[in-house]
Formats: C-alpha cells, structure tokens, sequence
C-alpha cells in the first residue's frame, strides 16, 4: 500500500542534492540540479500528499537538464530498507525467482534456430550465472540463436559480459567504464572459459529489440554490435549507458544516481540518449519472425 500521509519534501530534497554533490558522474550538472531542486523546493512546487507524487515531480526535475534516464526519485510501494541498493535488490527478487533466473524461455524454432528470451532483467551475476549458464548450455547446440532483449530493463554488466562470453570464441574487451572524475577507469571483457560449451563466435547471431530495452540489456545489444558479433533487429532502445546505485532517502523513496558512464572500445562513445539503432529496423511484435527469416536465409546460404 502506497503511503497515505503527506510527505515532507525538504528532507528529501536535502538527502537528494547531497548525492548528487557526492556521487553524479557529472559535477556540473549536479550543481545545476541542486539549485533546480532548492528553487523548485522554495517555490513550493513539492508540497505534495504522498511519496509516489513527490517522486514523479522529482524524476521529471532531474532528468530535465541532460534527459540522463537513470537518474530517478524512484517510489516503493512497501517501506525499503535504508542501506544503499537494498531497496533495489529487494525489489528485484522478486522477479528473478519468477522468470527461472532471468531465462524465462528457450525455444527450438523451425531450422535449427533458437531462441533465449532473457528478461524482465539481467540479474547480479552470482544470482543468475546458473540460471543463465544453463540456458545458453542448452542452446550452444543451435544452428543459428536469437537473443530476444524486448523487456529486458536492465541489470548487471557483469552479467552482460558473462553472456558475452558465450557468444565469442576469446576473450575480448567489450567496454570500459570511466567512474566520476576521470581518473579511475575499470574494463569489462569477456571470460576465456564458459561453465559449459558455447555457441561461439562464429554462428549466426541475432538480438531483439525495442523501445523498452535498458541499459544493460542496451549493453550487450551494442557490445555485440560494434563488434560485428550480431545482427540487431526490431526497435531503438530507450538510451541510458551510466551505471548507477540508489541510496534510501525516505521509507518510501529511493534516488537513483549515475556515478560513472561508459566508453566502449570499437565507437569511443556509448547508446546515452540515442538507443542502440537496429541493423534491421521493425516493430518489435514483427522482430522475432524477421529475425527467423534472416537467420533461415543466412543458413540456406
């Protein structure tokens, strides 16, 4: 049940902008935001009746400067609790235990072809490496794979490059993340040994796409792209490449802030704002029949 009180907004507001002083990857626009938050704080423009109103207000504040998608006043409907990124990963169990790890479906279609839909999310590696680990087992054995990412949200790039791994024959750096400030950097590769066969590098590849298709999961689209690994059909994903945490500002309430963003090593730059641009652009209900259709056609070949 949501919260039925009316919410004081200055401690939430004060919580905010001191982490984002702290934490956004990018300072000046932090500083920009803080003073939005205060002068929009004073005008009164946050006295609300409850969390979920505040959070909306809040969010669309944030994300008015520079349209940076994941940073967010994001609303629980159950108390959260107050240590950083709990609420998120208490959020996200949820799930995870619903959608067999984060593998809800493996399917054999006609050819050979298969199909691994990995959603609602890519989860904390040391959750889903199993779950994942057997699915892409299961499916090295196909003669052709699609990768359907349609409501994939997010998650971990760890996850991402452990998914990677089993879609490439070495190891290979996939992307490197420059935290706040510029002067720590951190790369991602993929692994050199997989828990089991793997579908390779070699075989036809295909990623499913669409409008709603976030971050991590815009990741592994785009690191298989700028590497020429796989074909992306179907929608422009929705564009956020800054990874971030989210700290408990209030029972209710949980800010979200990037704190650092990613560089990958084949364009210099990353999907932030643009989305990954399908190689076959098509809605997203038709992706996975073109994605059977160009996959036919290349093993026909």
């Amino acid at each position: 049940m949501t919260t039925a009180t009316k919410i004081l907004p200055t401690p939430v507001i004060d919580e905010t902008v001191r982490l984002l002083t702290e934490h956004y990857v990018f300072p000046e626009i932090a500083e920009q935001l803080t003073g939005l938050l205060r002068a929009r704080l004073t005008d009164g423009a946050y006295d609300v009746d409850d969390a979920e109103e505040l959070a909306r207000l809040v969010t669309e504040d944030l994300q008015s400067l520079n349209g940076d998608r994941h940073l967010r006043l994001k609303h629980h409907a159950e108390p959260v609790s107050p240590k950083e990124g709990e609420a998120t990963l208490a959020a996200i169990r949820g799930d995870f235990d619903t959608s067999l790890g984060g593998a809800p479906r493996v399917q054999l279609l006609d050819g050979g072809v298969v199909v691994v839909e990995l959603a609602p999310m890519l989860f904390p590696l040391d959750w889903a490496a199993e779950p994942l680990g057997a699915a892409l087992t299961l499916a090295s054995r196909a003669r052709a794979l699609i990768i359907d990412l349609r409501t994939n949200r997010g998650g971990d790039p760890d996850t991402v490059a452990f998914v990677c791994s089993h879609l490439l024959d070495e190891r290979t750096h996939l992307n490197t993340m420059h935290w706040r400030g510029g002067e720590r950097r951190e790369q991602s590769w993929s692994q050199p040994h997989v828990p089991g066969p793997r579908f390779g590098g070699s075989k036809p590849l295909y990623v499913l796409t669409s409008e709603s298709s976030f971050s991590a999961a815009e990741e592994l689209a785009y690191d298989l792209q700028q590497l020429g690994r796989a074909v992306i059909v179907g929608e422009r994903t929705r564009g956020g490449a800054h990874p971030c945490r989210g700290w408990t500002v209030h029972p209710h309430l949980e800010a979200t802030i990037p704190f650092g963003r990613a560089v990958n090593p084949v364009s210099g730059t990353n999907w932030e704002g643009t989305g990954v641009r399908p190689d076959v652009p098509c809605t997203a209900a038709e992706a996975l029949d073109r994605a059977h259709e160009l996959a036919l056609a290349r093993l026909a070949d």
